[in-house]
């Protein structure tokens, strides 16, 4: 509190009343010290161990022994790594860009139309169905699905029969040429409803008043997305594709209880390879270096994905200014 007191033609300002302590700023730290110690224990310390591990030539008993740079020299030239990693970017496809730009369509639709003509709880209740994949184990999903596409009484061949289209029928994840997209299909419908809901989310934040004017202007549906929508959630965009492609790149349940890598190594991913390199053919070293590579390409997507999010964000933020 002040006091203004005048004195011989002076104004003199007492302050009175209890002062508040300052606080340290060292005291927030405290409250960040338990997830620190968290990510040391469960991220960095793992890690560190895992690189230290790939410079070895150890089988995972007894003591590992010194081998430099060979494991990364001798992955360098694995082809079955490299057939790995390709069929990671059909993953990323899969699990990333076909779920982004259905998940955008049915966002819209869902809270342009479905919203406004049967409710905000019919909305709702087809945003869980679509959702309903992402809460499911993936275990139990790919047992489902390993029903369905079963050779024998598997109910996708079961329903050619019945509709009269037995040439259609397919070993579906035992075919080499089949296998990979048929897990791919898979993972679309597992990763389609993450997306639509972080889109959904974002579209609540955007300006009603937009949408209104530009149907006074007899602008369409798909011209009210493509104009609207798009630009008002690029941040849930970015997010989406960024988190999703993470995912797609060290996917390994579906792959684990679909096909285990096969048929003949068409379905091999990294993270798969490196778990049968370690546990299968105890090439622990060799395994280390695979996984190591895999984070340190992960860790960079992600951070060229930031900066890219980041500076698109700035730029944006110019142009309004």
């Amino acid at each position: 509190m002040t006091v203004t007191v005048e004195r011989g033609g002076r104004v003199v300002e007492k302050h009175s009343g209890t002062r508040h302590p300052r606080r340290p700023r060292d005291s927030y730290a405290l409250f960040l010290l338990p997830g620190v110690l968290a990510f040391l224990a469960v991220v960095v310390v793992p890690f560190l161990m895992n690189t230290g591990v790939s410079f070895t030539d150890w089988q995972g008993v007894g003591s590992p022994e010194w081998s430099g740079l060979a494991n990364y020299r001798e992955l360098m030239d694995d082809s079955e790594f490299w057939a790995s990693f390709r069929h990671s970017l059909f993953m990323v496809v899969a699990m990333a860009a076909v779920p982004t730009v259905i998940g955008l369509v049915l966002a819209a639709a869902l809270f342009d139309f479905v919203g406004k003509h049967f409710g905000t709880k019919t909305a709702a209740v087809l945003r869980a169905c679509f959702y309903l994949p992402q809460v499911l184990p993936i275990a139990v999903a790919g047992i489902v699905w390993s029903w369905i596409l079963a050779p024998e009484n598997g109910s996708l061949n079961e329903l050619l029969k019945a509709v009269g289209l037995e040439s259609f029928q397919q070993d579906w994840l035992g075919d080499p040429d089949f296998a990979l997209y048929s897990v791919m299909g898979v993972m679309v419908w597992v990763q389609i409803g993450f997306p639509l809901v972080v889109f959904m989310s974002g579209l609540q934040r955007v300006d009603p008043q937009l949408y209104e004017a530009a149907e006074l202007d007899g602008a369409g549906w798909w011209r009210r997305f493509w104009h609207i929508t798009l630009p008002q959630i690029r941040p849930e965009i970015y997010v989406v594709l960024l988190w999703c492609t993470i995912a797609a790149l060290k996917v390994f349940g579906a792959v684990y209880v679909l096909t285990k890598g096969g048929p003949g190594g068409e379905t091999n991913v990294p993270s798969y390879f490196s778990f049968t390199t370690f546990f299968e053919k105890t090439q622990v070293g060799y395994g280390a270096a695979i996984s190591t590579v895999l984070t340190v390409i992960i860790l960079a997507l992600a951070l060229v994905g930031l900066k890219l999010q980041t500076r698109a964000e700035d730029a944006e933020e110019g142009l309004i200014r």
